[in-house]
Order: structure tokens, then sequence, then C-alpha cells
């Protein structure tokens, strides 16, 4: 496999996506504000990418992968897991419609202070809860296309989230919508299953025989079942944090947009880098394993970690200095305030710090996953997930939503500890003197650079573009040759 290839094709995606995710928070920041109506659509919408992240690109696809692998990509047994999905899928949703007022209210307690603000919320998560079940069946093909290394078309399917939701935004500004969160909460609902079907194409167009087919309870499902089972305590320890810091974060007016606006920023380089790095190992690991080859895992872990660092470091150091003039000319227009800026830009230059953690953890966790080993991954987020909604809970009271920030920061670097450690027990990780020094190098280098990128002045987005352009300008070259020489 072209690591570097794959890697790059799938940053180059998740940007493409992350760039139009941009455009449609800008709208929704023109057209919502960061308010009662923009709380209630980022509120619903948390539910639905919770259930994506929990059973399709968290617990279900780190172990179907391995499995899938091991099993010699074995058609009758991605039928059997696809079409228990699609039953346990089917089940989630029917309870949830029924429960979704006692849902909300847990995960947004605070919501019930401005009247109608809970009931609006609740009818819109009914509608989106039911994209659940077509983008986690979308999550499941994507994962059949990258287990076969073919990741381009599944990185690229959350651009028609984003497009179709810009159009729903479009529409509601130009022409007036009234109904305008109904139509954000239809056009999710759509771009699930234009998703869903797109990929099922490409599947079917290949010959691979994916069909619905009668459950069967085997060997093989049964220790599938077993090990999400414990990855599901893991992945749903974490989306029970995120909901943690929804909870806290809902009792100050505002602040659910301004967490969410922040994530968004600081969680592109992370997208673009950081989880194209995890996509393309997760297979490529799996396959090296399989065959027992522990320096190809060794290369390939030094490789992505030295690639990874080079692009990550910049960005933390850039984003750091350059928090508020992004938010400002990014989304400081109609219904959005200066004050939400600055609280905006306050959480980022927090938040941020927590990206070389994520990095590393990224290459420790989907090395463990890849050995089947799904356990530690779980225990480490148990501990580190629970210092967090700790912090959340103990430091509001001190530093309003910015608890939330300081508890991802804290708890990620005590993640990625806990995983190096089991990945050193276990002989799984090497890192070499080489990579130690390029790390290094690239952290110093892009402070050297962040001191002239402070000294700039800002006035307008064509500023900002052209202090970015310049700094990744001057950066990239030494990078490059770092990498090659130390």
């Amino acid at each position: 496999m072209k690591l570097g290839k794959h890697i790059f094709g799938v940053g180059a995606m998740t940007g493409i996506s992350r760039i139009f995710g941009f455009v449609r928070d800008m709208l929704i920041a023109r057209v919502l504000g960061a308010g009662k109506l923009s709380d209630i659509f980022l509120a619903a919408f948390k539910l639905p990418n919770l259930f994506r992240d929990l059973l399709g690109e968290g617990a279900l696809s780190a172990i179907f992968i391995p499995m899938y692998t091991d099993s010699k990509k074995d058609e009758n047994f991605a039928r059997n897991v696809f079409s228990w999905l699609m039953v346990g899928l089917l089940g989630i949703v029917i309870l949830f419609e029924i429960f979704m007022p006692l849902v909300v209210c847990v995960l947004a307690p605070g919501f019930d202070e401005i009247a109608g603000k809970m009931e609006m919320t609740v009818l819109i998560a009914r509608i989106m809860f039911v994209y659940v079940i077509f983008i986690c069946g979308a999550a499941f093909l994507s994962a059949i296309l990258n287990a076969f290394s073919r990741f381009l078309l599944a990185a690229f399917m959350p651009v028609l989230l984003n497009i179709m939701l810009i159009a729903a935004l479009l529409i509601a500004m130009f022409f007036g919508s009234e109904n305008v969160l109904y139509l954000m909460a239809g056009t999710v609902v759509l771009s699930g299953i234009i998703q869903f079907l797109i990929l099922w194409s490409r599947i079917r167009k290949n010959h691979f025989g994916l069909r619905l087919i009668v459950p069967r309870w085997t060997p093989k499902i049964k220790s599938l079942f077993k090990r999400m089972g414990v990855s599901i305590v893991g992945t749903g320890f974490y989306q029970i944090t995120m909901i943690v810091g929804t909870l806290v974060a809902s009792f100050q007016s505002g602040a659910v947009s301004w967490l969410y606006y922040s994530d968004r920023i600081v969680q592109l380089p992370f997208a673009m880098i950081g989880l194209a790095v995890g996509t393309v190992l997760m297979s490529s690991i799996s396959n090296a394993l399989a065959d027992n080859n522990m320096r190809s895992v060794y290369i390939q872990q030094n490789s992505s970690l030295r690639r990874s660092m080079m692009l990550i470091l910049p960005c933390v150091v850039g984003l750091m200095i350059l928090a508020e003039p992004i938010i400002k000319n990014l989304f400081e227009y109609g219904a959005w305030t200066p004050e939400s800026t600055t609280a905006v830009a306050r959480a980022i230059m927090i938040q941020v710090l927590v990206l070389p953690a994520m990095m590393v953890s990224q290459i420790y966790s989907k090395t463990l996953y890849a050995s089947q080993d799904v356990k530690t991954p779980v225990k480490t987020s148990m501990i580190s997930l629970g210092v967090a909604a700790g912090l959340y809970l103990g430091l509001f009271p001190l530093f309003g939503y910015l608890a939330v920030p300081i508890g991802i920061v804290v708890s990620g670097y005590l993640k990625n500890y806990l995983l190096g450690c089991a990945c050193r027990k276990r002989g799984l990780i090497n890192h070499d003197r080489h990579t130690f020094r390029t790390v290094v190098a690239f952290g110093v280098w892009a402070i050297i650079l962040g001191i002239g990128l402070a000294a700039l002045p800002i006035t307008n987005i064509f500023a900002l573009a052209g202090a970015i352009a310049g700094y990744a300008i001057l950066y990239l070259p030494v990078a490059f040759v770092i990498d090659r020489k130390l």
C-alpha cells in the first residue's frame, strides 16, 4: 500500500469537506446567529452524529476491519454484519423517536429556561434522527471500501451533506423561509439517503455481493459483538463526556454555539491530517500484523508520525495567534456579535493545545485496534474522559464554558500517555531517534515563524489569507529539509 498517497488523498477530500463545512457554518452564523435557533439545531444535530460515531465510524469500523481482514474479506461475514447492523439501527431509531423528550431533557436541561426552546429541539431532533439509519449504513459501506484500500469516495461523502445544507441555508436567506429549522432537518435526512445510495452503488458496481439477509448468530458474529460491546463502552464514554460538556454549556446562553464553532476550527487540521492517518493506518497495519511483519508496522508508524507532526505543529501555533482574526473574518456577519467572536477565540486558544496529543493518540489507538486489542483503548478512554467530565463540572463555576476546552486538553494528554505506555509494553511501537529529532525541530521552526506572524496587522479576510499562505510558504520547504536531513 502506498501509505503517503492514500493519506494525502483522504486528507485532501477531508479538507474539501471541511472547507464546505466552514461555508455552511458561516451561513448558519449569518442566518441563525449564536443564540436560540443555532442552539436548537446544533443540539439536535448532535444526536445523530453521536450514533454515527458510536455505531458507524467508531466501534463497528474499528472492530470490523481487522476481523474482516483476518477472514480474508469473507463476503458472507460482511453480509451478516450488515444485516445485524440494519436491524439494530431500526430498533434504536424507534426507541429514540418515542423517548426523544427525555433524551433532549438530559442532553440540554438548560433549554427549558427559555419558552419553546425545549419543545422545538425535541421536534427537530425527531426529524433528524432518521438520518442515523442511513449514515451508519453508509459508514459500514465505507469500511468495506477502506478494507480494499479504496478510500477516496468514502472520504468525499461528507461533502454532500455540507453542500446540501448550504443550499438549504441559501434558500432560507434569499427566500425568507420561516421554517429554516425544518428545512435543515429534512436536508440532513435526505443527504444521508443519498450518501448511502452512492456507496451502495459503488460496491455493487465492483461486483461485491453485499446484501441484506436473515441475520445469523455465528461464532464470528458473537466475537464481533463481544468486542463491539467493549469498544462501545469506550466510544460511548467519549460521547457521554461530550454530552456532559453540552449539558454544562447549556446553562450559559450562547455557550453551546461558541463551543461548537471553536471545536469546528480546532478539528479542521486534525480531520485533514489525523483522521486521514488513522483511516489509512487501520487497514495497512492490520495487513502488516496479519503477516507478522513488525518492521513494516514500525516504519509506517514513524513515517506517519513525522509527517503528521510536521503539519500539525504549525497549525497549533497559527491558531493560537490567529484565533480572533479567523473568527472575526469568517463569522462576524449578520446576527453574529463581537462578543461571540471573543468567546469562540478564547476557547480555540485553549483547545488547540490538544492537537499534538490527539495526533499521536490516533496512531497508538489504531495500532491497538489493528492488533485486535479492544480493551486497552477502552480503559484509557474511560480514565481520561472521566477526568475530562470531572473538570467540566468542577471548573465551570470558575471559568464558565472555558471549563470544557480545559478538560479536553488535560484528558487528551492523559489518554496519549496511557495509550503510549500500553503500546510500548506490548512492543507495538518503536519511535526512532530520527523521528524525535525532527518533531522537536518542527516545533521550534513553527514557533520562530509564529513570532513573526503575531506582529502582522490583519484587518480583513484578504490579509488573513495572505498571512496564512505566507506562513505555509516559509514553513513547509524548511520542514521538508528538516525531515530529510536530521
